[in-house]
């Protein structure tokens, strides 16, 4: 037999051709042949792994070196065997791979069925395999390359050399083997040749639960069951609807937001120690992570991901992470991560021409290729990437136990013509813009998030005026649980970045956003978008002198706490970073020395604090009842005067002076005849503020009827601030 291909590793059926074999003499005598390709073996000899015999020293072929037969002429029966190699004037054990025929074409057994099954089926699989009447530790490897002609598994266990361990094919396009004895921690890639035998880069598997660094990017396997999780108690948690709860969501890029002494990033465990204390002293109620998802490229922030099932290796191992998450569970801090499924980059070792062939991505460059991120486009139409992409959403949630996942750049997926010029797209099937791909892709999505994990939560980063984004799937929205107010976040930093004198101007800026506010479930972000890309920091776009620039971001703050909606603010935000953020380097924390900074990290806890302890604030985010304007028209002046209620009817009345003008016996309607008491002031001198005198004694309303308002209530409103009031109990 020739068996030459298997030296050019070009082989694609190695079940049909290593381990055992039938060995035919004529049409009536036949025996078994035992056939081995062990390219770096000096000698080989077989046992049957039963009785530990040898079988014989098997002969090596004269024709293709590395080839090792042993004819059994009289046996009709295949026997569990292992090998004895001499390789490197040693010898070694070697269970062969080629025996677990069953074993390794379980890995597509239903693959197609439910998403979830990509991720329990494919890739690197810690299983067991019945070996010689035992059980016997072992690895299965499988990966989707239906154009390829050649697989093979490359790693430490055959010095990457492909020719040692090729993969079988199997009629869907999945490449499959078992190989015993392999253990978590082992690297490994496939090793793949195109459909006309050209090799390609060693390929990480695209399904890898841990990978390394740069320069090797080697996939390695993972075991899933070290791990014991300690936070039953939030995951069996009956809480109401998240709509109905505080949400203040802490944005943090791991790697920046505090650093070692000789600046390095910290480790997922030293996060645990020092990130989730912060953020229960500042009173956050979840943690929103920057991808942590594996990417090549330090400078993407994550943004531009290959491994989207491997937490990424640069902080720990994938058991750190899931601690970090845990400890995060066990503090009452849920954890939200940042998903990008909608480009990937190029790099050899990744997802681009997989197989030779456009895989994962759009083939026509007018669909497959990003404009603004020069990377590749999923397919969001072959039922292979919808799979993958979905099944990415649920590992996170299964395995690592998160609360939720932000997806970036909705917008992008949703439009073909996003950021293309005429005659840069090709229009959809009824020549319009909206890929109708992913729209049905994203109504999937939430569809299977919310039916496995009805605590968790989808927010979507979707930047336009598409209906429904946030809307249930069955009325045609897309059914995300969130979605970002791009708008507001636009046009309310617009409107406090100009000069007090000119915001008269553009008061609509402000007002603007009670127009859409409940069209969808929106979450108000100040994300790291905001301050990166010479965007300079929030505290840079406030105007004025160094008083009134902290004045104003302090009096927006509060105005943003009280808004309809979720909160989320980016790292270095809570206490007023001066510089614009740097991926490279540790926040600013040394300005908590300075009286202003200091203050505003106390104005961000108190403001978080007092949000979570006023249901007004957050209970009917997304009904009308929970909002009313008592004047939104003052625009000569730069006031706004609104009120939040609950469920129960209780109120927390807002008022806003976006000058640096005090106004004195200013005049709000109330609903109640009683005391009133403020309960923040943004120019308190404990926030570094002037500390104007806002009322002399008791703050009682008067049966003076305004603004719609049965009361009304008098007080002096300081400079640049907002103030918190509410009825005295």
């Amino acid at each position: 037999m020739n068996v030459s291909f298997l030296a050019e590793a070009r082989c694609a059926n190695p079940f049909q051709v290593l381990g055992w074999q039938e060995h035919r003499l004529d049409k009536k005598k036949a025996g078994l042949v035992l056939r081995a390709y062990l390219p770096h073996a000096s000698a080989v000899a077989a046992f049957d792994a039963k009785t530990d015999t040898c079988l014989g020293q098997m002969i090596e072929d004269a024709t293709t070196p590395g080839v090792f037969e042993l004819v059994q002429l009289k046996k009709r029966k295949p026997v569990p065997y292992y090998f004895v190699v001499t390789q490197d004037q040693q010898q070694s054990k070697r269970i062969d791979p080629y025996q677990f025929t069953a074993d390794a074409f379980y890995a597509v057994h239903f693959v197609h069925t439910h998403p979830e099954n990509l991720y329990r089926q494919l890739g690197a699989q810690l299983i067991e395999v019945e070996w010689a009447n035992k059980r016997v530790p072992a690895t299965r490897f499988a990966v989707y390359a239906p154009n390829a002609s050649s697989v093979s598994l490359v790693g430490d266990m055959n010095r990457w050399d492909g020719r040692c361990h090729p993969m079988e094919r199997t009629a869907c396009g999945h490449w499959v083997l078992v190989v015993p004895e392999i253990v978590a921690g082992e690297r490994y890639k496939f090793e793949i040749k195109d459909q006309h035998g050209h090799l390609l880069p060693h390929k990480a598997d695209p399904l890898a639960f841990y990978a390394e660094q740069y320069p090797s990017h080697a996939s390695l396997v993972y075991d899933h069951g070290n791990y014991q999780w300690q936070d039953s108690a939030w995951q069996q948690r009956v809480s109401p609807a998240a709509y109905s709860q505080p949400m203040s969501i802490y944005e943090v890029h791991p790697g920046s937001w505090r650093r070692t002494a000789d600046n390095q990033p910290l480790s997922y465990t030293e996060l645990a120690a020092q990130l989730i204390p912060y953020v229960l002293d500042m009173g956050y109620t979840h943690i929103e992570l920057m991808p942590i998802m594996e990417h090549p490229f330090d400078g993407s922030w994550g943004y531009q991901p290959l491994g989207l099932f491997a937490p990424t290796s640069r902080f720990g191992h994938p058991d750190d992470f899931k601690a970090f998450v845990d400890a995060c569970h066990q503090a009452g801090i849920g954890v939200i991560l940042d998903w990008v499924p909608a480009h990937f980059p190029e790099d050899g070792h990744g997802l681009a021409r997989f197989d030779g062939s456009h895989l994962y991505e759009y083939a026509d460059p007018r669909r497959g290729w990003h404009p603004d991120w020069n990377s590749c486009i999923y397919d969001f139409g072959k039922d292979y990437v919808r799979q993958f992409l979905v099944a990415s959403a649920l590992y996170w949630l299964e395995h690592f136990h998160v609360d939720g996942i932000r997806v970036d750049a909705v917008a992008s997926m949703l439009y073909w013509d996003y950021s293309r010029k005429a005659g840069e797209w090709i229009p959809n099937i009824d020549g319009g813009n909206h890929n109708y791909e992913a729209i049905s892709l994203f109504q999937w999505l939430n569809r299977e998030v919310y039916s496995k994990f009805p605590h968790a939560m989808t927010i979507a980063e979707e930047s336009t005026s598409f209906p429904q984004v946030s809307r249930p799937t069955d009325s045609g929205g897309l059914g995300f649980g969130f979605k970002w107010n791009m708008g507001w976040m636009n046009d309310s930093l617009r409107y406090i970045s100009k000069d007090p004198a000119y915001r008269q101007y553009h008061h609509g800026d402000l007002t603007f956003s009670m127009v859409y506010a409940y069209n969808e479930n929106f979450v108000l972000p100040l994300s790291h978008d905001e301050v990166v890309h010479g965007k300079g920091s929030l505290l840079q776009k406030m105007p004025g002198d160094e008083w009134q620039q902290a004045a104003n971001m302090r009096a927006f703050l509060a105005f943003m706490f009280a808004h309809p909606g979720k909160k989320m603010n980016f790292m270095g935000i809570e206490f007023a970073q001066s510089a614009e953020w740097n991926h490279t380097k540790s926040l600013d924390w040394h300005l908590l020395a300075f009286e202003k900074h200091h203050g505003m990290q106390q104005l961000f806890r108190d403001l978080n604090h007092c949000y979570k302890q006023q249901a007004p604030l957050y209970q009917l985010d997304y009904d009308t009842k929970g909002f009313g304007w008592l004047d939104h028209q003052d625009a000569t002046h730069s006031t706004l005067s609104f009120y939040r209620e609950d469920a129960q009817g209780e109120r927390v009345y807002i008022l806003s002076n976006f000058t640096p003008v005090p106004r004195t016996r200013f005049h709000f309607g109330v609903a109640e005849l009683a005391e009133y008491e403020v309960i923040l002031n943004t120019d308190s001198v404990h926030y570094w503020g002037s500390n104007f005198p806002v009322q002399q004694g008791a703050l009682h309303s008067t049966e003076h009827a305004y603004q719609g308002q049965p009361y009304s209530a008098v007080i002096d409103l300081p400079p640049l601030a907002t103030l918190y009031l509410r009825k005295k109990v």
